[in-house]
């Protein structure tokens, strides 16, 4: 069994039990359904918060799309600003994921997103997001 799903079923098992067993008799009070409705609300905001997906992981996702759609392949390298980088860094850790980092030939910091390596460039705006290349 890996972390993840160890983690996912610890999740479920946890929300299970703030939804209270159902009376057996029809006589319910009002604050009952507010209990469950509440609780499902709080289940649908921690899910929520689960799948969210950082907005500059979109604008990279959205690159790797133009790339494909023109080179039939994924982008080998996306160029990145420093606000990018720690934000996708702080999404790997959110979502407990491997992250792969390393340093080019050139010195400068490599990360793996999906087929793609980021390159951060410090000189680049804080939000940038380049275009994507290939290695060659």
């Amino acid at each position: 069994m890996n972390r993840r799903a160890l983690m996912n079923g610890g999740l479920l098992t946890g929300i299970a039990s703030l939804v209270e067993p159902q009376q057996s008799s029809r006589g319910g009070t009002q604050g009952d359904d507010a209990i469950v409705a509440r609780a499902i609300s709080d289940l649908n905001e921690t899910l929520r918060r689960t799948l969210d997906t950082s907005r500059e992981l979109v604008r990279i996702r959205e690159q790797q799309r133009i790339y494909l759609r023109a080179a039939q392949k994924f982008p080998d390298f996306i160029e990145v600003g420093i606000a990018v980088w720690e934000s996708v860094y702080d999404w790997h850790v959110r979502h407990q994921l491997p992250l792969s980092l390393s340093r080019n030939a050139d010195g400068r910091y490599a990360m793996t997103v999906a087929f793609t390596t980021l390159v951060l460039r410090p000189d680049a705006p804080e939000n940038y997001v380049g275009a994507g290349m290939d290695a060659r």
